[in-house]
C-alpha cells in the first residue's frame, strides 16, 4: 500500500498545500520553490504546543521523507482589521539536480493525491 504524500510543519499534522510556484534564480541557476498555504491546521488547532516542532518542512511520500530547510516563511495577513491570516508562503532553494528530481516526484504524487493540476502563469496581455 502506497503512503499518501503529506506536508508537515509540525510532526504528525499534515497541511494542505494551496499553491506552489517553481522559479529559477537567474544569477545562480538554482531552483526556487514557494509553497503557499491558505491556512495551517497546526496553528488553528493549537497543536503546535503539544507536538514536536520540526525546524524543517517535511515532505513525506512512498519514497520516504524529504527534510527542507526553508529560506523564509512569510505570514500574510488580510481582512478588515488586517489580522486575519490570508496565507503562509514557505520559500526554499533546491540547488542539486537529483534533489530537484526527487522534489518533483513528490510534487507529482502530492498533486495526483490532492486533485491539483499544473498550469503555466498567465502571460501579460499586450
Amino acid at each position: 500500500m502506497a503512503t499518501l504524500p503529506s506536508i508537515e510543519f509540525f510532526d504528525g499534522i499534515s497541511e494542505r498545500l494551496d499553491d506552489v510556484s517553481l522559479r529559477q534564480d537567474k544569477a545562480t541557476g538554482d531552483r526556487v520553490v514557494v509553497m503557499s498555504f491558505n491556512r495551517l491546521r497546526s496553528i488553528e488547532r493549537f497543536q503546535s504546543y503539544t507536538k514536536r516542532f520540526n525546524s524543517s518542512l517535511m515532505l513525506k511520500d512512498e519514497e520516504g521523507d524529504i527534510s527542507v530547510q526553508p529560506d523564509s516563511v512569510q505570514f500574510v495577513f488580510g481582512g478588515p482589521e488586517g489580522d486575519d491570516l490570508a496565507r503562509v508562503d514557505c520559500k526554499f532553494t533546491v540547488a542539486q539536480a537529483d534533489h530537484w528530481e526527487r522534489f518533483m516526484r513528490f510534487m507529482h504524487r502530492y498533486a495526483d493525491a490532492n486533485g491539483m493540476a499544473y498550469g503555466e502563469p498567465n502571460a501579460a496581455k499586450e
